[in-house]
């Protein structure tokens, strides 16, 4: 019978079912009738070809479901395949869904970084005044270094900040949400603090303070007046334009002058409320307490003036006050701006993103949101942003990946470019010395957190010296690894660690290659020894010491041949070693001495008024009237200049 009893004959019998060598046969011509979408319907805008994975993720359905829809509609994919817009407009149809499809640019290849850019930022647009609800304000405590700054908030927290503190010195930005009744209405309202450490090489991290504050809260202390790093916090409070209210701290030490502080700064241009100003002044103590619920209360009334709002109903927007490594990975602390961080959103962070797994306040509490002007630890980052950048909470994780990568890789080419260059700036500063025999001290820097190692270049830049060099190979956050010590290696580097640990194998590896580690955990002890430590790489500087002088009174002629000097040592000392012979003011020899004696016994020195025998190393012209100086040669340690 051949071939002729099978229906259709060779040619058929394949169906739907049984994909040929051209793959699944898409159907030009479904039976199934043609469903319309319902006209208030959600809308998805997607590119062709559209992948199964992605609309599923849209639609909020899982990959097999909408496989399962397809095959009904006689389409056979896998997750990983796509269709056309044609086809997904159905299926989004069948589930309920508009389907929109977005053009593709075809005059370019790639899209470039600013639509990108351009429709995030379309997520911070103006907020409608309707939306607009009173927020808590953001005070920044900033003033010299000792004058009572955490002992205040201490004060304010009712708890014990400074005393986790190393050397009595802030190393770190802590963020603070406090509640406390209203002066007026009574109402309790929240206050979140920045407390900026007051040390001079964390001028970048209280700059940040202020950019990011609503009010500065400027303790200076009644006993010791205003000092130089007052008027640098004052200087950034004023370019962050916000009011100042001045905390006279230390009002009850034995030798305070409140006046004499006013007096300071209103030369400064804080003129006093009670002088006819605009300046709130408030005398307080943080050890005692006193005068701190005034200065609450005035701090309320000043937020009051300001009329402080934002929309907590919106993505949130904010910026990163600190970040470090924890055990769980890379944290943020953020201070939210406006709108509500929940936890599970994706939050795009300059070149970093990620999900938020989970949101903590500064006592360690676990939060699900978090509103306006509250500051927050984030965990669930891919990386350590920037303390001072920039964060916002994006809808689309995909978007906010490809954002992040495009920026790592803008910043990578600027980096190279020479555009940006941000750890060359040390090299610009002390790599132009183009002198064979100059110094280089090599460090690699390792911190717990970023605003630290930002700190720690920031004075390591700060170190001048025409003499000597010094170049940071590396800088990170995190623990010292084998990574670090092997890099230190290579370049002959030294390890600085702030407030950080060393691995066991790092601390073997250092061992086995003569690795110096150095550890720290006050960063003025940090900066003082790298400038020993570079006035140690110079040479030292040789000091010549006359020790004594003889006048030549006759010379004597031996037997062997050579000539002997009969000297009177007429000041100091003669003694065997380095001497010259000046003949007339002028220099006629220099060298050592072959024979020093006394008469007929070999001597190791000769005191004043005393007479000697000297013979000169390679000299036999000595004549009466010349003098002989005996001098030694001192090595002074160098100073950096």
């Amino acid at each position: 019978m051949g071939m002729q009893g099978r229906p259709g004959g060779p040619g058929q019998g394949r169906g739907p079912m049984f994909g040929g060598p051209r793959g699944p046969m898409p159907p030009s011509k479904p039976a199934a009738p043609r469903i319309t979408a319902p006209a208030d319907g959600p809308v998805i805008t997607m590119k062709p070809p559209i992948a199964i994975r992605e609309l599923a993720d849209k639609m909020a359905k899982k990959p097999f479901q909408l496989i399962a829809d397809l095959m009904g509609m006689g389409v056979f994919v896998t997750v990983n395949q796509t269709i056309d817009g044609d086809i997904a407009q159905r299926v989004c149809a069948k589930n309920g869904f508009r389907f929109e499809s977005e053009k593709r640019n075809l005059g370019a290849h790639q899209e470039t970084i600013q639509p990108r850019e351009q429709k995030l930022d379309l997520l911070d647009q103006e907020d409608k005044p309707e939306e607009l609800k009173p927020r808590p304000p953001v005070i920044t405590i900033m003033g010299h270094v000792d004058h009572g700054k955490t002992t205040l908030l201490d004060r304010i927290r009712k708890s014990d900040v400074a005393g986790g503190e190393a050397g009595g010195i802030t190393q770190h930005i802590g963020a603070y949400t406090i509640s406390y009744p209203h002066p007026v209405t009574g109402l309790v309202g929240q206050l979140t603090f920045l407390d900026t450490p007051g040390h001079a090489a964390f001028s970048a991290m209280r700059a940040r303070g202020a950019n990011v504050t609503d009010i500065v809260v400027l303790v200076v202390a009644a006993n010791d007046g205003v000092m130089p790093q007052t008027l640098e916090a004052l200087a950034h409070a004023k370019a962050a334009k916000v009011p100042i209210i001045v905390a006279v701290n230390k009002s009850d030490h034995p030798n305070a002058n409140g006046m004499k502080v006013r007096q300071q700064l209103q030369d400064k241009g804080l003129v006093p409320d009670d002088w006819g100003g605009d300046t709130l002044y408030v005398d307080c103590s943080g050890l005692s307490g006193a005068g701190v619920d005034k200065l609450i209360e005035n701090i309320l009334l000043q937020a009051e003036l300001l009329e402080l709002k934002a929309n907590p109903d919106r993505k949130a927007r904010g910026n990163v006050i600190e970040s470090g490594i924890d055990p769980g990975g890379p944290v943020a602390t953020v201070l939210i701006r406006k709108g509500t961080l929940r936890q599970g959103d994706v939050v795009l962070c300059g070149v970093h993103y990620g999900k938020v797994r989970s949101m903590m306040d500064e006592e360690g509490q676990r939060l699900k949101e978090a509103g306006p002007s509250v500051a927050v630890r984030v965990l669930g980052l891919n990386g350590v942003p920037e303390a001072g950048s920039d964060f916002v909470a994006v809808d689309n994780e995909k978007a906010a990946r490809d954002l992040a990568e495009e920026r790592a890789q803008e910043a990578k080419r600027a980096e190279l470019d020479g555009v940006r260059p941000k750890r060359q700036t040390l090299e610009d500063i002390f790599g132009d010395i183009k002198d064979a025999s100059s110094k280089v001290l090599r460090v690699v820097v390792k911190a717990d957190t970023q605003g630290s190692v930002e700190a720690i270049c920031e004075a390591l830049r700060k170190i001048e010296s025409t003499k000597i060099s010094l170049e940071i190979i590396q800088d990170a956050v995190g623990a010292i690894t084998r990574d670090d010590v092997t890099m230190a290696s290579a370049s002959d580097a030294v390890i600085l660690g702030f407030h950080t640990r060393v691995d066991t194998i790092a601390a073997e590896t250092a061992k086995r290659e003569g690795v110096q580690i150095k550890l720290y955990a006050i960063i003025y002890e940090l900066v003082d020894q790298v400038k020993e430590a570079m006035a140690g790489l110079l040479d030292p500087l040789l000091k010549e010491v006359v020790v004594g002088q003889a006048e030549i009174r006759k010379v004597f002629d031996l037997s062997k041949g050579g000539k002997v000097a009969g000297c009177y040592v007429s000041q100091g000392r003669l003694v065997r070693g380095k001497m010259r012979l000046r003949r007339k003011g002028h220099v006629a020899y220099e060298g050592i001495s072959l024979t020093l004696k006394r008469f007929q016994d070999e001597v190791n020195e000769v005191r004043t008024g005393l007479e000697c025998g000297v013979r000169l190393d390679g000299f036999d012209d000595p004549q009466e009237g010349d003098i002989i100086e005996c001098y030694t040669v001192e090595k002074i340690a160098q100073k950096l200049e």
